[in-house]
């Protein structure tokens, strides 16, 4: 449930921008980050990083287009979410926490928290996502720069980038505990098991 919770606002914008104007995905999309991070406090887990940031990188992006730019293209649209994404990914690196770590913090008892294998684990699966998200932002620039590519392609690339992410994120923890012996961050914190 968690991987559902953490992708909804991304994968509802990125299903609305098929369907619906850039302004109505942005700003349905902070109202579904929102939403999770309320759902978050009710559960008395605390506020993330990724979440915060993506509300206010929907929400201005969506001011931004209603009231400045409303002839932004659907794919330099999605470009632009996929480049503040990335931010955010390297920014909670450049400040040692990398956004993955409080997902996982979560999910074990603090001593666990505070082992060094714990804290490498969510900087590598903090770093696999961040390569997930240029794959997806380069399948973006791909659609801008080659407009006569199927839709399908793009699709096919973020598909497959945030499933191997995915993926990496629930094999990651498990090959550690079965290389290392010790439990570093839970297979379930970004895979939803």
């Amino acid at each position: 449930m968690t991987i559902f919770l953490i992708l909804a606002p991304f994968g509802s914008f990125a299903l609305l921008m098929l369907l619906t104007s850039a302004p109505v995905s942005l700003f349905a999309s902070a109202v579904i980050s929102l939403a999770v991070i309320a759902y978050d406090i009710v559960r008395g887990r605390s506020i993330k990083i990724l979440g915060a940031g993506s509300v206010v990188l929907f929400g201005t992006l969506g001011g931004y287009i209603a009231l400045v730019n409303p002839g932004l293209s659907s794919a330099a649209v999605k470009l632009i979410v996929d480049v503040g994404v990335l931010a955010i990914a390297l920014l909670s690196i450049a400040f040692r926490f990398p956004f993955t770590l409080q997902y996982a913090r979560e999910m074990v008892d603090p001593e666990t928290a505070k082992l060094p294998g714990f804290i490498k684990a969510s900087y590598i699966i903090t770093w696999a996502w961040t390569a997930a998200l240029l794959a997806m932002m380069a399948a973006n620039v791909l659609m801008i720069y080659s407009p006569g590519l199927p839709l399908w392609s793009g699709l096919a690339i973020a598909f497959a980038a945030r499933s191997t992410a995915i993926y990496f994120t629930k094999w990651y923890p498990e090959y550690r505990k079965v290389k290392y012996g010790v439990p570093p961050a839970p297979a379930n914190v970004l895979s939803g098991t």
